[in-house]
């Protein structure tokens, strides 16, 4: 198998470097990234919202009450993420807040008539673009890219609440104490 070989910083003439496995499946998931990242910001610039808050918007009206705890873990995201999401999407009034009568630190969660509308759109969102492209896909191989797509996700999760625990139980140097000078 040869290899071609581009100087570092630009391509030469039309010789593009070949990748391969790991490598190819990574820049391909970056691509996806990027391309949701660029898209969730146009979908904000049309829609006054971003891809992830129309989702948050989706899920709140699909599972009307839920706590903010239950879409973290529904959307598998940190509870500071998903405080942060729900505040702008409150003060955008896409949603409106109840506090539990009998503890104030629960809240749940609807949508009111300027998010139901929302969450009814289907043009010009991310959601309406992913769901073209999965439409126009054999059911086969939708399902076995999830699979593929999950199974990473749950590594990945593994993973960061491993680093995190390992993280959280390093010993700390211990501390010198200094004398005072007089």
């Amino acid at each position: 198998m040869t290899r071609s070989r581009a100087p570092v910083g630009r391509r030469a003439a039309g010789r593009v470097p070949r990748l391969e496995g790991t490598l190819v499946f990574m820049q391909v998931l970056w691509a996806l990234h990027h391309g949701l990242e660029r898209s969730s910001k146009r979908m904000e610039e049309a829609l006054g919202v971003t891809g992830q808050q129309r989702l948050v918007v989706r899920m709140i009206g699909r599972f009307p009450g839920i706590t903010a705890g239950g879409l973290a873990g529904l959307l598998h995201l940190h509870p500071s993420t998903v405080t942060g999401l729900l505040k702008r999407l409150e003060r955008r009034r896409m949603i409106a807040r109840r506090v539990d009568v009998r503890d104030r630190r629960l809240a749940a969660f609807r949508l009111s008539p300027q998010g139901r509308r929302l969450d009814a759109r289907r043009s010009g969102t991310v959601e309406s673009l992913m769901s073209n492209v999965l439409a126009s896909l054999p059911a086969a191989r939708v399902e076995a890219a999830r699979g593929v797509v999950r199974a990473l996700a749950d590594r990945f999760i593994q993973w960061s609440v491993r680093s995190e625990g390992e993280t959280s139980r390093r010993p700390r140097p211990a501390r010198r104490s200094v004398a005072r000078r007089r």
